[in-house]
């Protein structure tokens, strides 16, 4: 047993007895929409399978999810449960409890090309186990502008996603809070349901002043004052409390985040990045490592609606069984400057 309380990681063992597990074909790591539908496809196609997942989705503070279809409305969570009964139901599929440590490869010899170390959660063990690929799908962390309250309309009030939650907040007194340099596309996206907006840059975030003319012409306003706080009472968020004092009323709006890509477990392997962090894949959602691929928000350009990471990770789910059938159904890697290949 190592020094952190888990099974050496050669040993393909989860038990102190040493019962040694069977070979995954694939590890998910993360059950949202790109992990469900990848690991549906691949129990489907009787793949080994197994999900790990912590249960702590970035959009769990979200009442209604909106644009998938055959479920629009569905509160995310519900979509989640619906997702891994389905994936449950086929004998090729296992789901275990629990946060990732370390995703790490093993010799090229070797069966398996990685290792994944798990700290068990709900009750559940530590495990280590083998796999012959692993596909990330843990999607995004976000942080929101330091301000007191923001948490307590975030999801409710306020949203971050723009075409998901648009239309509910249709006519109404709007604000956009940000601390980012990309406030004025998020505006305009906006102005479609509101032709009452004002974009507040907390004295951070950055609006050209060709942008700022550019948002006038739709009479959205930009106020860079620093800010104090959301204020609400009964439930209901009322405005904008800036830091000289005054209130600024607006009944919701929506937020933009910092985001950076949750799967920092996967730092040995040293996959290809962009700017941001996010995982750069092919079209079929390899990797630069060989048998590792990555779908939905963790992959550039970055959060996308549900259906959008549910397709990328039903696509990688058919990339990952030809890759397992063997070198002939094999499609060429992505190379290390970033472009798919060909096929």
């Amino acid at each position: 047993m190592s020094s952190d309380g888990l099974l050496s990681a050669g040993t393909g063992s989860d038990t102190a007895a040493g019962t040694a597990e069977a070979l995954y074909d694939v590890v998910i790591i993360g059950a949202g929409p790109a992990g469900l539908a990848a690991g549906l496809n691949l129990v489907r196609a009787r793949r080994r399978t197994l999900m790990i997942d912590s249960n702590r989705p970035r959009h769990s503070a979200t009442l209604r999810s909106h644009g998938f279809i055959t479920r629009d409305g569905v509160p995310p969570l519900e979509l989640r449960r619906i997702g891994r009964e389905e994936y449950e139901a086929y004998p090729a599929a296992e789901f275990h409890m629990g946060l990732v440590r370390s995703v790490k490869q093993l010799p090229a010899a070797a069966a398996a090309r990685f290792t994944v170390s798990t700290k068990g959660m709900r009750g559940e063990k530590n495990r280590v186990v083998t796999a012959r690929t692993v596909l990330i799908a843990t999607g995004l962390a976000e942080t929101l502008p330091a301000l007191p309250s923001i948490r307590a309309w975030y999801g409710t009030n306020l949203h971050s996603c723009i075409a998901c939650d648009g239309y509910e907040e249709a006519d109404r007194a709007l604000a956009l809070i940000g601390e980012t340099d990309d406030l004025a596309e998020h505006a305009l996206l906006i102005s479609q349901w509101t032709d009452d907006l004002i974009v507040f840059t907390n004295g951070v975030g950055q609006v050209t002043d060709a942008d700022e003319a550019a948002l006038a012409a739709r009479a959205i306003r930009v106020d860079r004052r620093p800010l104090s706080d959301v204020v609400g009472e009964r439930g209901a968020m009322t405005g904008i409390q800036v830091a000289d004092g005054e209130f600024v009323a607006r009944e919701g709006g929506f937020v933009r985040p910092k985001y950076e890509a949750a799967a920092t477990f996967a730092a040995s392997l040293t996959p290809t990045t962009d700017a941001a962090g996010l995982l750069v894949v092919d079209a079929q959602g390899r990797t630069s490592v060989p048998g590792l691929y990555a779908a939905g928000d963790t992959t550039p350009p970055g959060p996308e609606q549900l259906l959008v990471s549910a397709g990328e990770g039903a696509r990688a789910a058919v990339a990952i069984n030809r890759e397992l059938l063997g070198p002939l159904a094999t499609h060429p890697p992505l190379n290390l400057a970033g472009r798919p290949g060909v096929g």
